[in-house]
């Protein structure tokens, strides 16, 4: 869960009126519903780094708890925690678009309701309180390294 680009990234492109295209609104499958802290299955892919998925690290331990209180929390907004994922990329008013990568018909059938899904204020103030503004529980999540983010790498 990264929610760093929310806290530079999403305002910049607002200020100047330009669209974003995001990926991976579910968090490379930790909010998909696959890793929780009783599930057997292992990672979704070979292609994905082994220590992204080592759930004995105590980051990943971190993300799992971020996950399970994410989940209480879509089921009792009455969502999935794919539409509550979904829903909170997309709603935001500086996203234009996400790219959601379903490859089966039955994961584009569990995206699709999010598309109508409205979150209020005390469910973004949940998420808030479990994953804050500008954190990223597992450092690992930074695919694309903090380099681009730091203030004196900033053009403006």
């Amino acid at each position: 869960m990264h929610r760093r680009r929310r806290e530079d990234v999403l305002p910049t492109v607002r200020r100047h009126g330009m669209g974003t295209l995001t990926y991976s609104p579910l968090s490379g499958g930790w909010l998909s519903g696959r890793y929780r802290k009783n599930a057997s299955e292992g990672r979704a892919s070979a292609a994905r780094p082994q220590a992204r998925f080592d759930m004995s690290t105590p980051a990943n331990q971190r993300e799992l708890d971020a996950v399970e209180r994410l989940a209480a929390l879509a089921e009792k907004s009455g969502l999935t925690l794919i539409e509550l994922a979904v829903a909170f990329v997309i709603n935001h008013p500086g996203v234009t678009s996400a790219i959601i990568g379903p490859r089966t018909m039955e994961q584009l059938v569990a995206f699709l309701p999010a598309v109508a899904v409205t979150l209020f204020s005390d469910v973004l103030d949940a998420i808030d309180e479990i994953v804050a503004p500008g954190v990223t529980v597992n450092p690992v999540d930074n695919s694309y390294g903090d380099f681009a983010l730091r203030a004196d790498q900033r053009r403006r």
